[in-house]
């Protein structure tokens, strides 16, 4: 696996940002780069959490985007109204989060405090917090929170306040002051893959019409007759781009893709949370699974770091994530009090393909499994080599012969089946055909077919109960 990131840096980065791609191994590093609190930061700190693995050694590479021209910031306005009565702990709520990486957004009350003292703490409490995706400001009677970068994705903040239980004599509002706009483009990071093989896009800009547009005609579909852009033959270094979504139900956008194979949806339906945040989770589950053991799925594997809300809405009823997941759409549910995966997959679901073949992202990254490791003994016993025919006898060095191919590849059916990636092993060696073209003799042709394993999606079990009746002796 080797996983990219697309995403704003920081208003306070944009002078010195540097938009080439840079390989990022913690959360700290991305901070220095590209700004606390930016989205590059908050994907970090979840792909490369302080404590815990994450996704370890899996290469992780950025692709800063500088801001849109035009773009703005969104900022929310936090009113206190009354004087307090005893002393307490507030506690303001940032995109769903009571702090971030163990700071904690706490004002302190004490008795007698009005508006303008509460605004000066919420102030001091949000700006101590490094990773906070927003700066705070005192006016005086009211504290302006405003995001750190400028973008669409940052109209996603949210802002609230706990009391703890004790208003205190305190009541508090909010209200949004601007909305963030304005989406960069991705052009330039694509054009930055080259020979790479990028497996894994999180696309932090979420379900923006022209960033999934551009991610799909990069990376192109797997067209038995004419695969195009990263699937095309001579390439074949496709991706999938995890999107994320705090929507009830993205399943209206996913089902206008239905050709498409690249976006992958994440979600946290209702989530306080960014979007980015979301995807930032389902990439730590996927890349990690697989590297480790790609004929598995992340099925009932738990977001590690995604706030939830009371209730995620349409998801929580089994029938309407059967209907969003046939429409292209990714599922959770709640599960102790956090999201499990249900169905990761793609947009793909033409209509009249039962089942659809690229339905799974589980199955794409399957089929790249077998094309890597075919690529690799490609690599060490074809390319490059003499050809010979089956019959000839031959002692130079570097020759490769049609029967001598094909044992090859019957051996890896055989290790293919033993990883638990195809089923039927002989199946794939029956097919197995490789001849010396008849119009090029320099050309070795080698033509097979192999069967997917399958995952267990859904249990059907049949019993049959029958009465206890007495002998007769």
């Amino acid at each position: 696996m080797r996983v990219a990131i697309f995403g704003e840096a920081n208003t306070a980065n944009q002078l010195t940002l540097d938009t080439d791609g840079q390989a990022i191994t913690t959360a700290q590093q991305a901070g220095e780069l590209y700004g606390y609190g930016s989205p590059i930061y908050h994907v970090m700190r979840i792909l490369r959490p302080i404590s815990g693995t994450g996704i370890g050694g899996i290469p992780t590479i950025v692709y800063a985007q500088e801001e849109a021209v035009g773009a703005t910031a969104k900022v929310v306005e936090v009113a206190a109204t009354g004087v307090a009565t005893a002393n307490g702990t507030h506690t303001i709520v940032i995109g769903g989060r009571q702090g971030v990486d163990g700071e904690i957004y706490d004002i302190n009350v004490q008795v007698g405090d009005d508006a303008a003292a509460i605004a000066q703490k919420i102030e001091d409490a949000v700006n101590n917090v490094l990773g906070s995706p927003v700066i705070a400001a005192s006016d005086p009677y009211v504290c302006n929170l405003t995001t750190k970068w400028k973008g669409l994705t940052a109209n996603e903040l949210t802002v609230s306040v706990l009391t703890n239980g004790n208003s205190l004599g305190i009541t508090y509002t909010t209200q949004v002051i601007a909305a963030g706009s304005g989406t960069p483009s991705i052009s330039g990071a694509l054009s930055q893959f080259g020979n790479e093989w990028v497996t894994i896009v999180v696309n932090s800009y979420g379900t923006v019409t022209s960033v999934m547009d551009a991610l799909e005609a990069f990376n192109g579909i797997a067209d038995p007759n004419s695969p195009t852009g990263r699937y095309a033959g001579i390439i074949f270094k496709p991706l999938i781009a995890i999107t994320g979504s705090v929507a009830d139900d993205p399943s209206a956008i996913t089902d206008a893709r239905k050709a498409q194979m690249t976006i992958a949806i994440a979600p946290a339906p209702l989530s306080a949370a960014f979007s980015f945040e979301a995807a930032a989770n389902m990439t730590a589950l996927v890349a990690r699974t697989a590297q480790d053991t790609p004929h598995l799925d992340v099925n009932a594997r738990s977001y590690p770091d995604m706030p939830v809300p009371a209730s995620i809405g349409s998801m929580a009823v089994y029938l309407n994530r059967d209907a969003i997941m046939k429409k292209g759409c990714s599922t959770v549910d709640k599960v102790n009090g956090v999201y499990q995966v249900q169905d990761f997959v793609t947009t793909y679901h033409p209509v009249g393909e039962i089942p659809p073949q690229f339905r799974y992202a589980r199955n794409l990254i399957l089929d790249w499994n077998v094309r890597f490791g075919y690529y690799l003994l490609e690599q060490t016993n074809v390319v490059d080599h003499v050809i010979a025919n089956d019959a000839d006898v031959v002692n130079a060095t570097r020759v490769i012969k049609p029967k001598r191919w094909k044992g090859i590849l019957f051996s890896y059916a055989d290790g293919l089946a033993l990883r638990g990636l195809v089923a039927d092993p002989d199946f794939m060696k029956d097919s197995l055909a490789v001849n010396i073209s008849t119009i090029n003799p320099d050309r070795l042709e080698t033509f097979f077919r192999y069967k997917r394993t399958g995952i267990a999606r859904i249990a059907s079990t049949t019993a049959e109960a029958g009465f206890n009746f007495g002998t007769n002796n």
